[in-house]
């Protein structure tokens, strides 16, 4: 046992850095040559492609410098990675807490002889996923933790002399001055308005910025337009929430109908309606984004904030299920509705007022009502366009007024199912019986997978310069079932959802190909729209497979591989309305079919038993993201077409999932703030820098 002797007397001292970034390198910048002549290096080489010799320097630049910065040890905090914790000893996958196995894993990096000497209270977990990989001997579930030296010290002093030999690492021991905290986005923006009304005391001269608050339409109650509507109404504009569908609850019955009944509302169903195309859907909560940001972390805390359970913050795959997100947005409606937001649902938008190309407001009317009946003009200083990705007739009208709209590549395919407990079994082997139907130990098994082929449907590269096509898993639901999305009763489309114990027989998920302009040739006449027609030609194409009555066409995978229909008996599916036996090896076009074969077949390679007579292909999953983008300022967000228009989230081409959309809608909300006098400040100071999204993104 180390001895007391070594610790410090004197009273702690204050951490002279108050940054709560982690300590990394500064790039390195080329600097001339002794004779004044520029070196010629090789192109930039980042994250794998990285030679080994280049991350050796890089990780001991890192470490000379956390060294040189690490002055006050007794204070600060450090972050612990990829702390193991097997299977048999971990309390299980809802459990967030410090349990005695993790104090192990944490005694053993600190090398502190007894890890039950070790406070709980000293440490917090900061992420958990779960690791089934086959190269391990058990699986485990794999921590991130924060510790908090002072507090650790204050609880048992004895642990000062393994603190004080503590060696910082790279991606697993890192020092930070201060505690690394995010706040929701209503505290974020009270705090804002707090600094901002200190101020002003102080000077004792603070203004109205306007005798009238400013009006602005959210036209969208998707993540986008929620986010956006909460910024704005928080900082003191007088907001209208424009939704074509209905609130949860009344869109709850809805869909309902649909499914029991085949009556499709076309403006309330799984597509639109309060929350947006998300809220029927997983729940997923993962982002390509960032998930450390500050950006995505006000996002997560904000739903916390309204409902969503506190393991999203910890969880490695975050979800949450309709079944939370249902409340959940009832809350948020409810704090919106408190600070004064007019809801309007039920209230499509046909058109935009438009004058000298300026917005002024949008024309509305009652979808609930005879057409014709209930069409009214609503006048507005800016109106924030979060429509989702499948308000086609919105692009439509767009059009209208020569908006730029930007064909973008998004991806096409079929959504494959297969009896849960047969990707438990892959994913699992003999810990498959841990699942217990989303209430055991471990995760209900899901996957993740992805290949790119090229030339003559070989597996290829994505770094070689060549056209090739990524074929991948999206939108992957485990326990759950496969839904309608049509919005148009004449076509078939299918998504999956799940709810949050993810407890179902069935396992799904859509495989994709990308699809660029290049395939939409036959429908170049439709202009931007070109994708959207592409869109619409396979989902037309797949409601006449089904013979109507929105079933659904279905094939097994051996008879899809082997170009052909055997059999006419399919297995069972939980898509709810029906499926019928067809040729799904004929619905699209040859490149796109043979494309989506060969990664079948790969996917086999990495997931022994994806391919199985139980598996079963579902037509057709088209709208995993917008087909085309709105051309808006990167740093206004504003339409570059129309003064007063700002396009955001996942329909205007900029996000791909709820929290990406959610982050962009918040930006927005920000950056229209900012051009209405409302927020002087420089939100990229608080969330840092915006994502620069193409909009093509993977979930």
């Amino acid at each position: 046992m180390a001895s007391t002797a070594g610790f410090p007397s004197s009273p702690l001292r204050t951490t002279p850095n108050s940054s709560t970034s982690f300590l990394v390198p500064k790039p390195w910048i080329p600097r001339p040559n002794r004779v004044g002549v520029l070196r010629i290096e090789c192109a930039k080489r980042t994250g794998k492609k990285r030679y080994p010799s280049e991350k050796k320097k890089l990780r001991k630049m890192a470490e000379t410098l956390v060294k040189a910065d690490v002055k006050n040890r007794e204070e600060g905090f450090w972050r612990l990675s990829k702390l193991g914790v097997p299977l048999s000893k971990d309390p299980g996958k809802d459990f967030i807490g410090v349990s005695q196995p993790l104090l192990e894993a944490i005694a053993k990096v600190l090398e502190f002889p007894v890890a039950s000497m070790l406070p709980q209270e000293a440490f917090s977990v900061v992420r958990k996923s779960f690791d089934a990989r086959k190269l391990l001997k058990e699986p485990e579930f794999v921590y991130t933790v924060d510790m908090d030296v002072k507090k650790l010290l204050e609880l048992e002093p004895r642990t000062w002399d393994f603190i004080d030999r503590l060696e910082y690492k790279v991606g697993l021991v890192e020092y930070m001055p201060s505690e690394k905290s995010s706040l929701d986005l209503i505290s974020i923006i009270h705090d804002c308005k707090n600094s901002r009304e200190g101020k002003q005391d102080m000077h004792n001269s603070y203004k109205s910025p306007h005798p009238e608050r400013p009006k602005v339409a959210v036209v969208g109650s998707g993540p986008s337009g929620l986010f956006a509507c909460l910024v704005l109404v928080e900082l003191g504009a007088e907001v209208t929430l424009i939704e074509r569908g209905q609130p949860v609850e009344q869109r709850g019955r809805d869909i309902g109908a649909l499914v029991a009944r085949r009556i499709l509302q076309l403006d309330s169903n799984f597509c639109f309606g309060e929350g947006g195309a998300g809220t029927w859907s997983d729940g997923k909560l993962v982002t390509r984004i960032g998930r450390n940001s500050d950006s995505v972390q006000a996002v997560m805390k904000t739903l916390v904030h309204f409902g969503a359970p506190q393991d999203i913050l910890i969880d490695g795959k975050p979800h949450l299920g309709t079944d939370r997100l249902i409340p959940l947005l009832r809350n948020f409606r409810n704090h919106l509705k408190e600070l004064g937001v007019n809801l309007k649902f039920s209230t499509r938008m046909d058109d935009l007022i438009v004058e000298n190309k300026n917005v002024l407001g949008v024309k509305v009317s009652n979808v609930r009502q005879d057409p014709g009946s209930g069409n009214y003009n609503l006048l507005y200083d800016a109106v924030v366009l979060a429509v989702g990705h499948s308000a086609r007739d919105v692009y439509q009208m767009l059009l209208q007024y020569d908006v730029d709209l930007i064909p973008k590549d998004f991806a096409v395919g079929l959504r494959i199912e297969h009896p849960q407990e047969l990707i438990n079994s892959i994913q699992y082997s003999a810990m498959a019986t841990e699942v217990r139907e989303g209430r055991g130990k471990v995760p209900v098994a899901d996957y993740k997978v992805v290949k790119y082929v090229g030339e003559g449907n070989a597996e290829a590269s994505p770094d070689s310069g060549d056209p090739i096509r990524s074929c991948y898993s999206f939108c992957m639901c485990p326990g759950g079932q496969v839904v309608l999305t049509s919005t148009n009763p004449s076509e078939v489309c299918i998504n999956g959802m799940s709810f949050s114990r993810r407890a179902s027989r069935w396992a799904n998920a859509a495989l994709v190909v990308t699809v660029s302009s290049d395939d939409f040739d036959a429908f170049k006449c439709h202009g931007p729209l070109s994708g959207v027609e592409f869109q619409r030609e396979f989902e037309r194409r797949a409601a006449l497979m089904g013979g109507g009555n929105f079933v659904v066409p279905a094939q097994t995978v051996t008879d899809f591989l082997d170009n052909k229909l055997s059999v006419t008996s399919l297995p069972p599916s939980s898509y709810r309305l029906g499926v019928k036996a067809a040729k799904l090896h004929e619905l699209f076009p040859s490149p796109i079919t043979q494309a989506l074969q060969h990664s079948i077949s790969m996917f086999d390679k990495e997931l022994p038993g994806f391919i199985s007579r139980d598996a079963l292909l579902h037509g057709v999953e088209t709208r995993t993201s917008a087909p085309l983008k709105i051309s808006r300022h990167s740093d206004t967000y504003e339409s570059t077409s129309l003064n007063g228009l700002y396009p955001t989230g996942e329909g205007a081409g900029y996000a791909g999932g709820i929290v990406s959309a959610a982050v962009d809608g918040m930006y927005c909300g920000f950056a229209i703030a900012k051009k209405l006098n409302l927020f002087q400040g420089n939100i990229e100071s608080i969330l840092g820098k915006a994502q620069k999204n193409s909009g093509f993104v993977k979930y």
